[in-house]
Formats: C-alpha cells, structure tokens, sequence
C-alpha cells in the first residue's frame, strides 16, 4: 500500500489550530447541547505513512459506546483491511483497555479544555508513561485489531479465555 500524503488540514494539531479559550469553549458548548456525547478529536500521528488520513478529526460518541465499538468505527472510516495494524493512544499518554465506556475514557482523560485527544497510527509508538500507570497489555489497543479470535496469545481481547489443554 502506498504512504499515504498528510492534507493540510491535518498538518497542525487540534490544539495548535485554536487557543485554548476556544477549545474549552466549544468543548463546553457540545457538552451543553449534546450531555450523552464525549467530544473527541482524533489525529494521525505526525510521522504516520501507511494509515489514511481521516475526514475529520472532530467526533461526537456516545457515552456508552466502548472503546472496541468505537475504534470498529474508526477503521471503517478509514476502510482498513483487517491485515492492517491500528493502534490507538490516548492523550500521548497511554493505549486504553478496549472494554472501557467512552464515558470511563471521558473520566479518566479528558483534556483541560474538555476535549479527549486520541492519536492513530499504523505502528506502536512511544508515548510518556503516566505518573504511577500499570501497563495493561490485556485487551489494549496496543495489540493490532487483526486476530478475529483466532490468535492464542495471553494478550488477545477477543479471544477469551483459554481452556487447560488436555492429555
């Protein structure tokens, strides 16, 4: 596949785009209109080269979707094939455990402003650990969203649970 070119309107930060009086207004403004809907922006990691650019980088999602029903979303969105790694960190921080509510993300991250700031891209990469975070390699999106249950590593979300082996 090849590399895909950044747009322009991708080629400055959400936060670098809009003060942040701005954000924290628009942020409270959808907040107040729409009570059941987390504000999300979502953009390419800067050196990404294989994954497509969204249309869009602001997102509405409702706060009982999941994190595995939302990032399902996303790769629809960006009409990946399920050979295609997607890795999805949110605040620069950290990868959420895909069993997690859009409000628990809200909860636990949500920006200064308001917003919930994700970034995607095609490969692992590094991300400042947060003061005191235990890795949660279980059901992560740090594990690429390919395997359809058919994997048998400890670290598969979509797997379950594996049965003793017999005789």
């Amino acid at each position: 596949m090849p590399p895909f070119e950044r747009t322009p309107v991708h080629s400055r930060a959400f936060k670098q785009r809009k003060s942040f009086a701005t954000r924290k207004q628009e942020a409270a403004g959808i907040r107040t209109k729409f009570p059941n809907k987390i504000p999300v922006i979502i953009e390419r990691y800067e050196k990404e080269q294989f994954l497509p650019p969204l249309d869009k980088t602001k997102f509405l999602v409702p706060h009982e979707l999941t994190m595995t029903q939302f990032v399902t979303i996303i790769r629809n969105r960006m009409a990946l094939l399920p050979s295609q790694a997607f890795y999805l960190l949110i605040n620069n921080s950290g990868l959420a455990s895909m069993s997690l509510t859009m409000a628990q993300v809200y909860k636990e991250h949500q920006d200064e402003d308001g917003f919930v700031y994700m970034t995607y891209a095609s490969q692992e990469i590094s991300a400042r650990p947060r003061p005191g975070a235990v890795p949660d390699t279980r059901g992560s999106a740090a594990v690429p969203l390919v395997c359809r249950g058919a994997c048998t590593g400890p670290w598969c979300s979509r797997s379950g649970p594996r049965p003793a082996p017999t005789g």
